[in-house]
């Protein structure tokens, strides 16, 4: 690819420092390896120069809870869909995933090695990826979608996609090979019942102690693999870190033990705060929603917010995820808002959402900061982030996107 220069713009690093205006960046093929300021005087040859004309440079934003291959459908369309269908689907919410500025992502559930490798080998356009494949879940817990009259709405199983049900500590290890057989980056567990599913509570707990230890023995001591866990109610989320699980997702009932614990143990928070949100939003629009989920998420909101809002004033370490697929694809960055709402400032939610994400994923050596060394992940923005976050919202005002090198959006003049 050789060099490419980016110049005249106002560089804000993912680092939490002032921003820098009138700066440059210079890549060789998918890294950065100069960062200057005012004027670059030396001759690039044939490389390309692409003018900013003053816009804002940030690292290309990382969502740490997605799913990649679904978007909440209504029960008659989950069953009349033919199966094929919902990977072409994918390839839509990819290409509109990257084109809003995410340029990774962690999968929390449905994704395969299959769509990862279509991205990695250029087939189809999206964000970087770690993949869960399937979720584990209790029988009848958040995840087994096997409803009363029968019928199982549960997204298929296949070789790709084994089945993440399992009960009793050695079931559970083997369904954690399994997942690891299958491609795994990181091992997904259902810790509590949850909002979308039919027969649980957010409150209820998923899996004994000894059932989740097993999970973090098999997948970090033995193989290396992380395990993030869906948490929303107390003790659910109590069990998880005490088990060694790193990541937090939701946190809907946080309590001052709770916060304790993640201080101590150094684990992260996801608050997916925006996947309540959509879910009333939803409801409101049309029938993909489920009733029962419409009235847990009203019932949830506004303790979700409480307790995130605790564990931020606490010093907990909170990385942006949205769980999107409950919500439209391409619309993440609508969490940045919803995280300012709780208290942090735009700068902090900027952070959260590129240095901190990449740290959850373990990727901070490769991604998350514009650094020397760093892949060339970077966005251009038409708006000043730091004065309106929100802005961040419409995907029009993200006028430039690059990941590995590669520009994958120009709407620059």
């Amino acid at each position: 690819m050789g060099f490419t220069l980016i110049k005249n713009v106002t560089l804000i690093n993912g680092q939490g420092t002032e921003p820098v205006s009138d700066a440059w960046i210079l890549i060789e093929d998918n890294q950065i390896v100069e960062i200057g300021q005012d004027s670059f005087s030396r001759n690039l040859e044939d490389g390309k120069v692409i003018d900013a004309e003053g816009k804002y440079i940030l690292p290309g934003f990382i969502d740490t809870h997605v799913h990649m291959t679904m978007e909440i459908r209504s029960i008659q369309d989950t069953i009349s869909t033919p199966f094929s269908y919902r990977f072409y689907e994918s390839a839509k919410y990819l290409k509109s995933t990257l084109e809003a500025g995410i340029t990774s992502v962690r999968d929390a559930g449905f994704t395969d090695m299959g769509t990862k490798k279509a991205v990695e080998d250029g087939l189809i356009d999206g964000p970087r990826m770690q993949i869960s494949v399937n979720p584990l879940t209790i029988t009848g817990g958040h995840g087994d979608n096997w409803t009363r009259s029968g019928v199982d709405t549960t997204l298929q199983t296949y070789p790709g996609m084994p089945s993440g049900i399992c009960d009793g500590v050695e079931e559970v290890r083997k369904t954690v090979r399994k997942m690891l057989r299958a491609g795994a980056d990181v091992i997904k567990v259902h810790a509590t019942g949850g909002v979308t599913s039919p027969t649980d509570h957010p409150e209820f707990t998923q899996f004994s102690y000894e059932e989740l230890k097993v999970m973090v023995e098999e997948a970090f001591y033995r193989n290396g693999v992380k395990v993030m866990a869906h948490a929303q109610g107390a003790e659910g989320i109590k069990n998880a870190i005490r088990a060694g699980i790193y990541s937090i997702e939701h946190g809907i009932y946080i309590d001052e033990e709770t916060i304790e614990l993640m201080l101590e143990n150094g684990t992260f928070l996801v608050p997916t705060l925006l996947a309540p949100v959509s879910v009333l939003e939803s409801g409101e629009k049309d029938d993909r929603m489920a009733p029962y989920a419409i009235e847990k998420s009203k019932e949830v909101i506004e303790a979700h917010k409480a307790s995130i809002a605790k564990a931020y004033e606490a010093g907990v370490k909170i990385a942006m995820g949205t769980d999107a697929g409950v919500m439209e694809h391409g619309t993440n960055l609508r969490e940045l808002g919803l995280m300012c709402d709780i208290g942090m400032s735009p700068m902090e939610a900027i952070v959260a959402s590129t240095k901190t994400a990449a740290e959850c994923l373990g990727w901070d050596d490769k991604v998350g900061t514009i650094e020397e060394g760093k892949y060339a992940d970077l966005i251009i923005t038409e708006t000043n982030p730091i004065k309106n976050v929100r802005s961040l919202e419409n995907s029009r005002n993200i006028s430039f996107v690059m990941k590995d090198g590669k520009v994958y959006k120009n709407l620059l003049g």
